[in-house]
């Protein structure tokens, strides 16, 4: 998954000053060639950058082998299907306001833009196709196309994107007691510690039940998270000669708050940048959750 979110990072980091989720665009404006081309041509180099990462830097101590398919729908308690589901969401979301904002007509800025997610990681699937180790994914595929779909479908039948797919990520405690087997630094438990990870859909509070009495700006998240993963589809025992601790493998379901910050107002054209970027990470707030061994949690602040 480390891959998919890699590039749905750089998306968001070079493709950050879009319209906010409920600006509308005017039908009449002409296109803005020169923005086309340059949202080609970046989203070009990321791409030709991503496949060059990939084959030159990831897979370069991989032997490459006959191209063979992997099921890992069950793997990480589908903790890694929701994160090329996001990363799949985010790339689409990005490229889609993008060309809106150039003037594309809107059906061609859904097609090319809406789909770019499923066209930006697609080849990360096929390579996984042909490297030992991985295999190419059926469930990823599907994954990546539900992330278009939902930026896609919400567009066809809302004109905006009234549910906002999000990512939370906090380092679990596990990573402390795992000798590195979920990463020695954040920025590795961040690529290996599945644990660390939850997703979001987040909603407009008004929209789902307080009917225009709260601030338009205050969502409703529901969330999904899982919990005592020390492998893909089992736990391990051992790591580098070291006992690893037991868990017991829990889905998390989660209810909290959250922050639209694409309807704040402001003027700043860095603010609005910074806004887009915000609004695909969910806000710590307090949350209630729900999991699989039939607990019931409560949390002040859930990250």
């Amino acid at each position: 998954m480390l891959k998919t979110l890699t590039l749905a990072i750089a998306f968001l980091l070079l493709f950050g000053k879009t319209p906010k989720a409920q600006e509308s665009y005017d039908t009449t404006t002409t296109v803005n060639k020169k923005m086309v081309i340059t949202a080609i041509t970046t989203e070009t180099l990321i791409y030709a950058g991503g496949l060059s990462y990939l084959h030159y830097i990831w897979y370069k101590d991989h032997e490459r082998v006959p191209f063979h398919f992997y099921n890992d729908n069950s793997g990480y308690l589908q903790m890694d299907k929701m994160g090329h589901a996001f990363a799949s969401y985010a790339e689409s979301y990005v490229a889609y306001n993008w060309l809106r904002k150039a003037g594309v007509s809107k059906k061609n800025a859904l097609i090319y833009g809406g789909s770019m997610g499923f066209i930006m990681q697609l080849p990360i699937e096929v390579f996984d196709g042909v490297y030992e180790g991985w295999g190419f994914s059926w469930g990823d595929v599907i994954a990546n196309t539900a992330g278009c779909v939902l930026l896609v479908g919400q567009e066809m039948a809302f004109d905006q994107q009234i549910m906002r797919y999000k990512i939370s990520l906090s380092p679990s405690d596990m990573s402390k007691n795992a000798y590195g087997y979920l990463g020695n630094n954040i920025v590795e438990n961040f690529a290996y510690d599945y644990n660390a990870h939850t997703y979001w859909l987040s909603m407009n509070a008004n929209r789902i039940a307080f009917k225009n009495t709260l601030p338009d700006w205050i969502n409703i998240s529901v969330g999904y998270s899982a919990n005592g993963m020390l492998g893909e589809f089992e736990n391990r025992s051992y790591y580098v000669g070291m006992r690893l601790p037991e868990y017991d493998r829990t889905r998390q379901f989660l209810l909290s708050l959250d922050v639209d910050w694409g309807k704040i107002p402001t003027e700043s054209k860095f603010l609005k940048g910074l806004f887009t970027a915000l609004n695909f990470v969910k806000l710590p707030f307090p949350a209630l959750e729900i999991n699989s061994q039939g607990n019931f949690n409560a949390y002040w602040l859930y990250f």
